[in-house]
């Protein structure tokens, strides 16, 4: 059985934090579009199940998209193997030359190469699997990240019956969600200014959602 710590291991934090962004745009889209002169709790109870359906299908795609993802990128990197065992030294070191990432292969000699051919070259194919128990338990998390981020927001109004309240209160906790991504994003990629970051993505997140609204999203 996992520890709780292993299985956010599973997903990297820019990809935990993207879910979660991504679930809580959503979800502040539909509920940015309640008319608080006109709702009543009739409009309100319809909304809040239209946010968690929209959540749960869209968390549901991304898992399985996650899984198609992956999927397609470990059968190509068995065809990657297969190739390299298949033909010779300077055609081996090419192929792999040409799978290394544009960031990552001028940092890569020969000698780094060659030593990665040698290994690939002792591979089992047979033994490589193209998903993994990890990989399910990923699409999993993916899927509870996305659909749970409704829960924070909704809880206003679900509490809280004056519905111009709870929509400051909403407000208030979306902002805050969104500084908490920005914060995630700037640890993770050593930002000297995290803050600054947290700051910039509660705009951000604000803006992307005015407009995904007024584009009829």
């Amino acid at each position: 059985m996992k520890s709780l710590s292993q299985f956010k291991d599973i997903l990297d934090p820019i990809d935990r934090t993207s879910e979660i962004l991504f679930g809580l745009l959503m979800s502040m889209t539909i509920l940015g579009t309640l008319s608080i002169a006109n709702a009543g709790q009739q409009d309100v109870r319809m909304v809040l199940l239209s946010v968690l359906g929209c959540n749960l299908a869209w968390g549901l795609v991304d898992g399985v998209m996650y899984l198609v993802r992956t999927l397609t990128t470990r059968t190509h990197n068995i065809h990657l193997v297969k190739s390299v065992q298949q033909v010779d030294k300077y055609k081996g070191q090419q192929l792999l030359k040409e799978a290394l990432s544009e960031e990552l292969a001028p940092l890569v000699g020969d000698e780094e190469v060659e030593s990665m051919r040698q290994r690939l070259l002792t591979t089992s194919v047979s033994e490589l699997r193209t998903l993994r128990v990890d990989d399910y338990m990923a699409a999993f998390l993916i899927f509870l990240l996305v659909s749970l981020t409704t829960i924070p927001l909704a809880l206003p109004f679900v509490f809280i019956t004056d519905l111009p309240l709870a929509m400051q209160i909403y407000r208030l906790i979306a902002l805050g969600m969104l500084f908490g991504c920005g914060l995630a994003f700037a640890r993770y990629a050593g930002h000297t200014h995290p803050l600054r970051v947290g700051i910039a993505m509660s705009i951000l997140g604000s803006i992307l959602t005015l407009v995904i609204i007024a584009l009829g999203g």
